[in-house]
């Protein structure tokens, strides 16, 4: 739970709240009827990973890849057995394998193949997840009962007219400003998106790129060093909830790529979204359920740079479209992601599965 800076933690104390409309939920009691557990892939969740195994309950995978998860927490050992434990015993050579490369398990793409998932999901009374990607890896590794809840919007509380004014003046006065939040780690392909702006920049100097967030690794933080140095980038720590409001309403479109993807949706794509901003999403399984009009996809891989520039120029010649985008991304998200819809689906998911 906060002040834990994560997504997972600020999802778990706002979905809290809203499940209290419904009933009496109470935060890790010792017994209750049913046990809810979030779970996200890194060591911050070893705790409730062990939790969910000793006392099964239902499990929101929020990352439906624990591979790294289970990486930061086990020895070799142990990490070579639950390999084999989810893939068989086939593939101990290639577990011992990567074990000895997970210093690259960040952006490799074989450490995102195998999920790690059975044994949480075949000990749990039922999964909910938030995406079809990780609907189906889920439901590869066991036949527990998995239940597709999206991910929710909880509409803030907005800035002033005045306030957000006064922000953009001081972070870029007539930019068209771009922003990256959240947890930095390298999936958020943040050196691809700092080399598309460099480019973009070429054509039209008066684009900013605000960069909000912790880096999950010195080593990451080191290699983007220089490139947050160059003109037009804007650094800026983890920020708090208002903060984050506030700078979230004052960029004029969010970047929020993810590959190679956790099976994992964006609370902060959802967010900026709701909020009505145009939001550059991977084009990936995750996000398939987006209406077109309301995001823009980025394509994975080759053409992901050439897409990345091309649209941090489109965008701001063309001010009415970028508005265009972001109306009808806050229209969807407001009709099929409300809290309390989500809350409700939540509450007969667990009364589905009590004791």
């Amino acid at each position: 739970m906060p002040p834990a800076r994560t997504g997972v933690a600020d999802y778990a104390a706002a979905l809290l709240t809203a499940l209290r409309k419904h009933g009496n939920v109470e935060l890790a009691p010792e017994r209750c009827d049913i046990a809810l557990y979030h779970v996200g892939n890194n060591r911050q969740h070893a705790g409730i990973y062990r939790r969910a195994l000793e006392r099964p309950g239902v499990v929101v995978l929020h990352d439906a890849v624990l591979h790294h998860l289970l990486l930061g927490t086990l020895s070799e050992e142990q990490y070579v057995d639950e390999f084999v434990y989810n893939y068989g015993g086939w593939n101990r050579a290639l577990a011992a394998e990567l074990w000895r490369g997970r210093a690259a398990s960040g952006t490799e793409a074989r450490y995102f193949q195998y999920p790690m998932l059975k044994r949480i999901v075949e000990s749990a009374r039922a999964v909910i997840v938030h995406n079809p990607a990780a609907a189906r890896m889920a439901q590869a590794h066991a036949k527990t009962p998995v239940v597709e809840i999206p991910h929710f919007f909880e509409p803030p509380e907005t800035p002033t007219p005045e306030e957000v004014a006064l922000y953009r003046q001081r972070l870029a006065p007539d930019a068209f400003v771009f922003g990256v939040f959240g947890y930095i780690r390298e999936t958020k392909r943040l050196i691809q998106i700092l080399e598309a702006f460099a480019a973009a920049r070429q054509h039209n100097p008066r684009l900013a790129l605000l960069v909000a967030g912790s880096f999950a690794s010195a080593e990451l933080e080191r290699a983007a060093g220089a490139w947050l140095r160059e003109p037009g980038i804007i650094r800026l720590p983890h920020l708090p909830t208002q903060d984050f409001w506030l700078a979230a309403a004052s960029v004029d479109a969010c970047l929020n790529l993810r590959y190679p993807s956790a099976g994992e949706t964006s609370g902060i794509a959802i967010r900026l979204m709701g909020i009505g901003k145009t939001v550059l999403l991977t084009d990936s399984e995750e996000n398939a359920h987006f209406p077109e009009d309301a995001c823009i996809r980025i394509p994975a891989g080759l053409p992901e740079r050439d897409s990345l520039r091309s649209h941090m120029v489109l965008l701001p010649s063309n001010p009415g479209l970028n508005r265009e985008i972001g109306r009808r991304a806050a229209d969807f998200i407001r009709s099929q992601h409300s809290v309390e819809h989500v809350a409700r689906l939540y509450w007969n998911t667990l009364c589905a599965y009590c004791i």
